[in-house]
């Protein structure tokens, strides 16, 4: 996992947590647990990097997500754990818009 990545949230699936737009910062100093927001590789796409919510942990194989706005949201429910090598951390501060800016999860 990386140290320190920078994010722009597209779409609606984490709604009402994260909006589109919305400027994150991940961080892989340990693994996630669950209920905590995730910034990992989209397993059909490597280049995308999605933001979802951690619904288990598995030491071996990686995470299981899903996205607060189940309606809107392509997670594991479609394409199942996320290795991993694929994790880039996890999403801990939201710094834009500033009228929203602190701490998430």
């Amino acid at each position: 996992m990386n140290q320190l990545r920078r994010l722009v949230v597209e779409g609606e699936s984490m709604r009402p947590t994260l909006l589109p737009g919305d400027r994150v910062v991940a961080v892989g100093w340990r693994r996630p647990r669950p209920g905590e927001l995730v910034a990992a590789h989209d397993p059909r796409v490597a280049d995308r990097i999605l933001v979802k919510r951690v619904v288990s942990v598995d030491p071996i194989d990686g995470v299981t997500v899903a996205g607060d706005n189940p309606d809107a949201s392509t997670d594991s429910r479609v394409f199942g754990v996320i290795p991993w090598s694929s994790v880039v951390g996890r999403v801990v501060y939201r710094y834009s818009p500033s009228d929203r800016a602190g701490r998430v999860g």
